[in-house]
């Protein structure tokens, strides 16, 4: 782990050293929200990804994010070798039409430390900007509220409600620790089948202190502070609200690579607009 290279990836070299504390790791995770997008642009590139973390870690210090897997399969590796202890844990995340169950499509975090254990979780998108403590209750940061109570469909687990404004209704997860080997089937599934939402829509997300970006295909809206709705109608309006907005330039990609990004985000839409399948092709 090039915990240095990572650090300033994020903003905060300043941490290289920082004790294994609580504020420490509310640091991180803040920084970690802000500056890495949640995307699923390589699916969308035709690039696929593995989930070693130490594979996702150099994706996000050479300037790319990721999903859940990428996230925090990485941060678990740089929170591990700054001295915190983490564990992994099989998730599900659902939407309100969909009943809750531990279906291994999120990858969850959770840190030990003296003041109790913490769910930190850098792969959800829109929701979290720092951790939350595993105890019953309701918690705000920024404009949004979660709910943390026990898991009905985990025994022993823990369940994250989302905010009503959410893209999602909420988590369950397991407290039982597992590798990141427990996700490479579900990892095959979300990034090439087409039932999949990844190879549906081409998402791309980032959490602020005031608010969240969400760019869904072509469609770009804020919640929270500044809030608004626009569709990006150019090829230049993508890329660049892409780079603008969520810190991609894709310098990793080369200009034949982008063209197809845009005519295969592009398509989708269009196909979203006449009601029809936006599969990725």
């Amino acid at each position: 782990m090039d915990i240095p290279s990572y650090l300033r990836r994020l903003g905060r070299p300043d941490l290289l050293g920082a004790p294994a504390t609580l504020e420490t790791l509310t640091a991180l995770h803040a920084a970690h929200v802000e500056r890495v997008p949640y995307e699923v642009l390589d699916i969308w590139l035709g690039r696929p990804t593995g989930i070693d973390p130490a594979e996702s870690a150099a994706r996000i210090v050479s300037g790319r994010g990721g999903y859940c897997y990428h996230l925090n399969g990485a941060f678990a590796a740089l929170a591990t070798a700054m001295g915190f202890r983490v564990g992994r844990h099989v998730g599900g995340v659902h939407t309100a039409d969909a009943p809750p169950a531990i279906t291994g499509n999120h990858l969850v975090l959770t840190v030990e430390l003296p003041e109790g254990r913490y769910l930190a979780d850098l792969g959800l998108g829109d929701a979290l900007h720092e951790p939350l403590p595993l105890a019953e209750g309701r918690y705000r940061q920024g404009p949004f509220e979660y709910g943390m109570r026990p898991s009905v469909v985990a025994p022993g687990g823990w369940r994250l409600e989302h905010d009503p404004s959410g893209s999602f209704a909420g988590m369950d997860f397991a407290l039982e620790e597992t590798e990141m080997s427990a996700f490479t089937a579900m990892h095959e599934h979300l990034t090439t089948s087409p039932e999949s939402g990844f190879v549906r829509t081409a998402v791309v997300q980032r959490r602020d202190r005031a608010g969240v970006d969400n760019l869904r295909g072509l469609v770009l809206t804020r919640l929270g502070h500044g809030a608004h709705r626009t569709t990006l109608e150019t090829a230049a309006d993508y890329f660049a609200a892409l780079a603008d907005v969520f810190g991609l330039t894709l310098e990793d990609a080369t200009e034949e690579e982008k063209a197809l990004l845009w005519k295969r985000v592009h398509a989708a839409h269009q196909a979203w607009l006449n009601g029809t399948d936006p599969a990725v092709t």
